[in-house]
């Protein structure tokens, strides 16, 4: 059986060094290369063409994994992305589900879920850890305290207490636009004011701080 073909994407090296050993152990996969940042993983997908790309969400200043997940999905004939972080509140599972990720997994899975994850991904199916489950069907059932992308972001920014002017220049939008945002963000997690509306969407999951 020709073993499946799988990019690492992780900035830290003891993370890749220690997938590498697991699944050297599993000759359904072969780990063909590696990269730090998602620069470089769009760099090695172009010209090793793997035919999974298993990646951290979170990856030091660069590209995040939700932006390289979506530029890679956007190449001719790309992989199939699974991410494997630390991470499942919304503000990182949605946005990278909407990227068009096939698998989310966590870092705290066993080994037998992730390779399980990888076999069905690989088949063209989807994979997603129980609890990443939960939290999306959680959103389902009460959309109206479901935040878009883009009001995630903001509260994100906010959280790093940067102003709606500079929030606007940060993603290319009006101040106008900023505020338009809060106060649907404000609606929906029934608060009043920018403090409270961060300090509801940690408790909430809905986004996580450094």
């Amino acid at each position: 059986m020709t073993p499946v073909r799988i990019l690492l994407v992780d900035d830290h090296p003891v993370v890749r060094a220690g997938l590498r050993a697991l699944l050297g152990g599993c000759p359904e996969f072969e780990v063909c290369g590696e990269a730090a940042d998602g620069g470089a993983a769009l760099r090695m997908v172009c010209e090793l063409r793997p035919e999974l790309v298993l990646m951290d969400i979170r990856m030091g200043p660069g590209m995040c994994g939700v932006e390289t997940a979506r530029r890679i999905g956007r190449l001719p004939a790309p992989p199939r992305v699974v991410v494997l972080s630390s991470y499942e509140s919304d503000a990182y599972v949605v946005r990278a589900v909407e990227a068009g990720v096939a698998g989310y997994l966590l870092k705290g899975s066993p080994p037998d879920l992730l390779f399980q994850a990888l076999r069905t991904v690989a088949a063209g199916e989807s994979a997603l850890s129980p609890s990443v489950v939960s939290r999306l069907m959680s959103r389902y059932r009460a959309p109206s305290a479901a935040l878009t992308a883009r009001e995630t972001e903001i509260l994100e920014l906010i959280a790093t207490g940067r102003s709606n002017r500079e929030i606007g220049s940060a993603l290319f939008i009006s101040g106008t636009t900023v505020k338009t945002h809060l106060v649907h963000v404000y609606e929906k997690l029934g608060v009043e004011n920018r403090t409270a509306a961060v300090r509801a969407a940690v408790d909430r999951g809905l986004i996580g701080l450094e």
